[in-house]
């Protein structure tokens, strides 16, 4: 089972983005489960969103607590919340900023983590630039799907567009290729 623990911001479509995740799971003919956790349900608290996958009925019900991946939606949650915790150094982490990591204060934390399963990338610049709001989830997937593997960029696409209405799922297609390709992932022709 690969589970994926998801940290942001209300307003961020941190849940969105769980629930993306798990549908994009689902399409490629996997069990999946999105939920969310909410503290105070306003603008701007933090909420957390977990994702499993697995290629067998999913029984768990409780809140991922040893994480397989963690994306982090809100860069200023980094220092404030224990983003990391349960992660191992096996893990894969995903962060949603134009700075590096070294910029972020995390050099010596992500030391110990494989370089190629901890990346970070503007999502929100690139929401911005495709799709004209500052909202960082389908760019995250699409960077999850590039260094995971856990579901494809097809996949990814396939859940925005049954997500969104047709306007504005190609507006986010076309940030989720450009942060797709960011992260490392190669396109396909037919997505070029």
């Amino acid at each position: 089972m690969f589970q994926t623990r998801i940290h942001g911001r209300g307003g961020q479509g941190v849940v969105t983005a769980a629930e993306m995740l798990s549908v994009a799971a689902f399409l490629e003919g996997r069990s999946a489960q999105a939920f969310p956790s909410f503290g105070s349900e306003r603008m701007g608290a933090p909420v957390i969103a977990f994702c499993r996958i697995d290629d067998k009925e999913i029984r768990l019900r409780e809140p991922v607590l040893d994480p397989d991946a963690v994306i982090i939606q809100d860069p200023t949650l980094l220092h404030q919340v224990e983003l990391f915790k349960g992660l191992p150094s096996t893990g894969y982490i995903l962060i949603n900023s134009a700075r590096g990591l070294d910029e972020l204060g995390l050099k010596e934390f992500v030391h110990r983590f494989r370089p190629n399963r901890v990346r970070a990338i503007a999502a929100t610049e690139l929401a911005m630039k495709h799709v004209g709001r500052p909202v960082p989830n389908v760019p995250l997937l699409a960077g999850f799907a590039a260094i995971t593997r856990e579901v494809k960029l097809e996949s990814v696409v396939a859940a925005i567009r049954e997500k969104f209405p047709p306007a504005i799922a190609e507006k986010n297609v076309a940030a989720a290729e450009e942060a797709f390709a960011v992260a490392g992932g190669k396109l396909e022709a037919s997505h070029a």
